[in-house]
Parts: C-alpha cells; structure tokens; sequence
C-alpha cells in the first residue's frame, strides 16, 4: 500500500461455515488425521461441498488404519462442530463421499531423501510473507478486524449468547479503513451478512452486531449508521453449502493478507509440509514477522521459489518498502538464510510442523494468530529470532 497520501483500503474476511471454509476445515481434519497416525504421511486433500453432499479427494501416502470410514466420519464431526444441522445440509444425513488415493509414485520419487538427495520441494512455486506495523500482531489492518469481527461472532453463536440469537455458521465480513501516509486511522463502511433463521427480524441483527462490531474496532473507528451494511440482500436464510458450492483452496486471499501483500497463488488447507505452496508461505511470514519485530523495518515482504525435487530454494528477496532502518536488504537475504535452513525438511523441523496442527488454521487466517506452545500451533508466529537478527544488524 501506498506511504503517502490519503487513500482507502477493503479487506474481506468469511466465516468457518462458509462453503468454501468449510470445504478447507475438513481437507484439514484429513491431513491432522494422518499426521496424528504418522507424522510424515504425505496428504494433498480437496473437498467439495454441495447441498447435502460431502466429496474427499486427492492423493495421500500414510498408515491404512487411516480408513476411508474413519475420514467420512471425522468429516461429519467437523460439520456437526461448525455448527451444521440443516435440511440442506447437516453432519447427521449428507452424503459423503471418499475418493482419496495413492500419491503419485513420480511426485514421491522427487520429494522423498535418498542416499545422493535430501529431501525435494513437493511442487515448484513462489511463496510470499509479509509483516507491517498497523496491528499489534503485525498484520495489515483491514484483514485482521475483518477476521476479528467474524471470529467474534462465532463465538457468542456457539456459546449461544443472546446478542447473536438466530444467527447461522455461514457470514462475510468487509472492512474499508481510510489511511493517511501509510497508517490507518478509522473505518468508512463495514461490510456483514450473516445467515440466519427465518424470520429473524434483520433492524434487531443490525443492531446487536452494532455493538459487536464498535466493541472489535479501535476507539473512535466505528463508521457512520449509513456506511453499516448488514444483510444488503434483506433475507440470508439459505446459506453454506446448500447456498452455494464449496471448494477447498477457494479464500486464499483471506488465509493470507487480506489483498495488502503478494500472493504465490497456492492454497494451504488439506496439504502436508512437504508441499512448499504450505510450509514455504508460513517461513516467510515467520520471517518477516521477525524482521518487523526486531525494528529493521516498518514493512517487510519476502518471497521465496522452489522447484519440484530440488532441496534448496532458488531465490530469497526482501523488500523493506523503503521503511528500512539503516539495512541492507541484500545482507538481510544472507542473514535470513544462515538463520533458518528454507530447504523443506529445514522448513518443517524449525517451525515443528510434522504435527496435528492444521484444523485451527482453515478459519479467520493463517496469519495474525496466537502461538500456543502446549499444542504446537502457529508456530510461524513467534517473534525467537528477534535477538539473532538484532545482533546481525548491531543493534
């Protein structure tokens, strides 16, 4: 985004029982499931979602006490956790379908170690990480209170609290902040459809999800009555994915930096570490987080490329955005990559990411999350190498 002037910015973020959210939570109940079975099982799952009806697809490599009839049952688990109990689509009567198969003996041969290679890189690409300093977890402002509006409804829903009373699992969420100079300094229009019960009377949702959302906003950010768009539409009794199809990978614009940073182009849920579109994405905001932490730049973007059965990353590039402080960007590539090994195995031994830990990432981002040591996830948010980089630039 732009460092000068005054401009606006939208993000958008939806709901874990959106299509295309719930098609991602349960490729990576899949991919927990293996990885609790055997933490080097090989998963790349796709799911569709459609009116009463669940497809598993894709290619897999682990233990075949994994069944089929273990996975159709932990996808109706995690529809019946969404919340989804409805004539068009409920984890009690829709029908799911396992068509998962053996990972390709090529795709195998160019990732797995041998005596003469270490382990490859499971798909070429380019990957991206981004940090700035407009929220305090480091993220771009208009997709973290987009996340953070969505997020909080879920939780009154599911904890049945009366503000959100005849709400559904399906919502999106939209925010538009205006900058001055590069920093956000307050919010021109909100952005929430919710599906909900019939008959719900919509003034009463916009008002109680007035208060939600005011309560999610810095003090003094909240937006005009006019610019508070709940329900444009006026009705949102059909939703999730009797409303619409759903497809795993679909949102990776929400996963990552709500449109304010690149994107490679590849999606994360459903896939294990060995696939860089995943592993590769997450060291890269791991390590511009930490750059932005250490305090050598305001923003940091980081792009990292692969190639197919090739142990090493191609290239490293950083750009500091010009908000660098007194850094030099090419020693900062160098020093980046003597700090953390960004081969695949380097990638998944440093963040631990041979381990169950993918479900609480299909929903509100991937980025901007709380690392919780005693389960083991978002680790690629931790800010340990703020000493290290600190000392390398002598501060």
């Amino acid at each position: 985004m732009r460092e000068h002037g005054e401009y606006l910015f939208t993000s958008e973020s939806v709901s874990e029982g959106h299509p295309d959210k719930v098609a991602d939570r349960i490729s990576d109940t899949v991919l927990d499931a293996f990885l609790t079975a055997d933490p080097y099982a090989r998963v790349a799952c796709e799911t569709l979602v459609t009116t009463n009806r669940i497809v598993l697809a894709g290619e897999t490599r682990g233990p075949e006490t994994v069944t089929a009839e273990y996975l159709i049952h932990l996808a109706r688990m995690a529809v019946k956790d969404i919340g989804y109990d409805q004539a068009g689509f409920s984890w009690r009567n829709a029908k799911v379908d396992c068509l998962l198969h053996a990972q390709s003996a090529d795709i195998a041969a160019g990732v797995d170690s041998g005596s003469n290679k270490d382990e490859g890189a499971g798909d070429q690409g380019i990957m991206f990480g981004y940090a700035c300093r407009e929220t305090d977890v480091l993220m771009p402002a208009p997709i973290h209170y987009a996340h953070l509006i969505l997020r909080r409804i879920c939780e009154l829903r599911k904890n049945n609290d009366k503000l959100v009373a005849g709400l559904q699992p399906d919502a999106k969420s939209q925010v538009t902040l205006r900058y001055i100079d590069g920093k956000p300094v307050g919010a021109t229009s909100i952005v929430v459809s919710t599906q909900h019960d019939e008959g719900v009377d919509q003034a009463e949702i916009k008002r109680n999800l007035w208060t939600l959302v005011e309560s999610s906003l810095p003090k003094g950010w909240m937006v005009p009555e006019s610019e508070f768009y709940i329900n444009p539409t006026g009705n949102f009794v059909i939703g999730g994915p009797d409303g619409d199809c759903g497809l795993t990978g679909r949102k990776i614009i929400v996963d990552t930096y709500g449109g304010a940073a690149p994107h490679g182009g590849g999606a994360f849920s459903g896939k294990d570490p060995t696939k860089v579109d995943r592993s590769a994405a997450y060291v890269c905001r791991y390590l511009a987080k930490n750059v932005v932490a250490a305090e050598l730049a305001d923003r940091c973007t980081i792009q990292i490329s692969y190639a197919i059965g090739v142990s090493y990353p191609l290239s490293v590039y950083v750009d500091l955005h010009g908000t660098g402080r007194d850094v030099n960007e090419a020693k900062l590539e160098k020093t980046l990559r003597e700090l953390v090994n960004l081969s695949p195995r380097g990638i998944r031994e440093h963040l631990h990411l041979n381990r169950a830990i993918y479900v609480p990432t299909s929903a509100y981002g991937h980025f901007g999350r709380t690392p919780d040591d005693d389960k083991g996830t978002f680790t690629w948010e931790r800010t340990d190498l703020v000493p290290a980089l600190k000392t390398a630039f002598g501060r």
